[in-house]
């Protein structure tokens, strides 16, 4: 079971394998030496996932491991290594990996070369890792994605636009964080706001940016709405040859592989 975001107290949705063991009403119990756990599955979503309840919730860190992209087949030693300096609040499914590559004296590094850091909070959801798989792609179901803007980010961005500075992002979360609050301030003169809530925004060529000027990005699987991401912004034919030079390097891809900066 990959439970990808708490609903309420006890309720999950959740990714689970086999499905045809977890059908509606079907009765199930987790358990390693801190103990058990009791659950039900309380629905079936149209889309494969499930609600689940938990008899408890104490011990579900405990018994449970850091979910890892399906391609990574072992367990890791240091769960720390899938995980950003940066990190603050629980919620992802899935690590905003183009982060992993800062280490605290990097960040010291970038700051020192005048550089301002600004971060945002984006719970990344299922569709970081799942393909599109509908025929025409602008049919796909992003599905929601939990963010938060502070205080502090939204000056310092307002503050680097109305200065002429670049808006570079970090990762594809992000990106769409910052589209999705650009577009929400475009009614109230363009001005970033401290906020937070939910947000669906699937980006892909066609889109117009409204804030960011540059990203850098790890590289991304096939038919991912990530790649379509990258393609928006840099240009499909422009990216390939970018990917074709990396094959030809021998890049590594993916969670732990190389990053681009995209200008």
């Amino acid at each position: 079971m990959l439970l990808l975001n708490r609903m309420e107290s006890g309720s999950w949705r959740a990714l689970v394998k086999p499905g045809r063991r977890m059908r509606e009403g079907d009765t199930f119990e987790v358990s390693d030496s801190t103990g058990t756990i009791h659950g039900n599955v309380l629905e079936v979503e149209e889309d494969g996932s499930r609600i689940l309840w938990f008899s408890s919730e104490e011990n579900l860190h405990a018994i449970g491991e850091v979910p890892l992209p399906p391609y990574i087949h072992e367990p890791l030693e240091d769960e720390g290594r899938y995980q950003t300096v940066y990190a603050r609040a629980p919620g992802s499914v899935a690590a905003p990996t183009a982060g992993l590559h800062f280490t605290e004296d990097l960040l010291e590094r970038i700051r020192a070369m005048g550089v301002d850091l600004a971060f945002v909070t984006l719970h990344i959801g299922w569709d970081s890792f799942r393909p599109v798989q509908t025929e025409e792609f602008t049919t796909h179901r992003m599905h929601s994605e939990y963010w938060e803007l502070g205080e502090a980010a939204a000056r310092a961005i307002n503050l680097a636009k109305n200065e002429g500075r670049r808006v570079i992002s970090v990762g594809t979360t992000a990106v769409r964080t910052l589209e999705h609050v650009a577009a929400l301030s475009e009614n109230i003169g363009g001005m970033l706001s401290a906020d937070s809530g939910w947000v669906q925004l699937f980006i892909y060529p066609g889109y117009r940016f409204r804030l960011i000027d540059g990203m850098v990005t790890n590289f991304h699987l096939p038919r991912s709405t990530l790649l379509m991401l990258t393609s928006a912004f840099a240009g499909r034919e422009f990216l390939l040859r970018a990917y074709e030079e990396a094959t030809a390097e021998g890049y590594r891809f993916y969670s732990f592989g190389d990053a681009m900066l995209i200008l």
